[in-house]
């Protein structure tokens, strides 16, 4: 590496050299493997988009996304506080989600077997308990079809998506869709692997978050349903302890049966990138 190469890049580049070199002797890679890798590699790209990336699928899958993010939370439990635990941010987000008033409903054509919740919490800074007024919890999830909307002509676009921005008090509310469990895409790569693997496609019932706040270091996390199926074997990796959830009856409210209350704890920013 040249002289203007960063100090972390030297690092983590001299690392994954080292290690895909011992990789490629240690299992004798032949030269059809390789380009059969690099195939698929390929493959993932052409389908990635700005509505589905494949290629974090495929990282997915491997675990590697879940290792990577438990690293990262492992270095922010470091002051001692329990921030929120974060979880993979999977290959469905997108950046255009629009911003809703709290209280909207999320599921704008709820499916016949789909199940209205009440969901509703505070953000709140992990160091003084204090609310955070003014952070963003961005909130996305598929419909019981499994399905994201950008993966369904059916779906309204951004269906099952919003921001929500917190009160003077720290909280947010929305009504949303109970999950329920369903199968990654397995018209790609990383289907494709699962396959050659003879390992499932299923994904246990989740909702995804990405909470923001000025000054507080963001957690993208994922919250699971404790009766749902698969949360030992989770096709990703993803599920925590600390993220399993339980929905509450919700008497006498006309939208929904169902409630589920969920807090968010973030940790300030200390440090600063150049």
């Amino acid at each position: 590496m040249g002289p203007s190469a960063s100090p972390r890049m030297r690092e983590v580049m001299g690392c994954f050299i080292q290690h895909i070199h011992d990789f490629a002797r240690e299992c004798n890679l032949t030269v059809d493997e390789w380009m059969a890798a690099v195939k698929m590699i390929n493959w993932a790209g052409q389908m990635s988009d700005d509505k589905r990336n494949e290629g974090q699928l495929m990282c997915d899958i491997l675990g590697l996304e879940s290792l990577v993010d438990d690293i990262t939370y492992q270095k922010a439990l470091k002051s001692g506080k329990p921030v929120t635990a974060s979880a993979i941010l999977g290959p469905f987000w997108r950046a255009d989600t629009p911003t809703r008033p709290n209280g909207t409903n999320i599921s704008e054509d709820t499916p016949e077997d789909g199940q209205l919740v009440y969901m509703h919490g505070r953000v709140t800074d992990v160091e003084s308990g204090e609310p955070i007024p003014n952070a963003t919890v961005d909130i996305w999830q598929a419909s019981t079809n499994g399905l994201y909307e950008q993966q369904d002509p059916n779906q309204k676009e951004h269906n099952l998506r919003g921001k929500f921005v917190t009160n003077s008090h720290g909280e947010y509310w929305l009504y949303c869709l109970r999950p329920t469990p369903y199968p990654i895409p397995n018209d790609g790569p990383a289907g494709k692997l699962l396959t050659l693997l003879d390992r499932h496609e299923w994904r246990p019932a989740h909702i995804h978050l990405m909470a923001l706040a000025d000054g507080y270091k963001p957690i993208t996390t994922q919250i699971f349903d404790k009766d749902s199926a698969y949360l030992s074997d989770d096709s990703v990796f993803a599920v925590k302890e600390g993220l399993i959830v339980s929905f509450a009856e919700r008497k006498q409210d006309p939208q929904a049966g169902l409630e589920l209350k969920y807090d968010i704890r973030l940790a300030r920013c200390t440090e600063t990138f150049s």
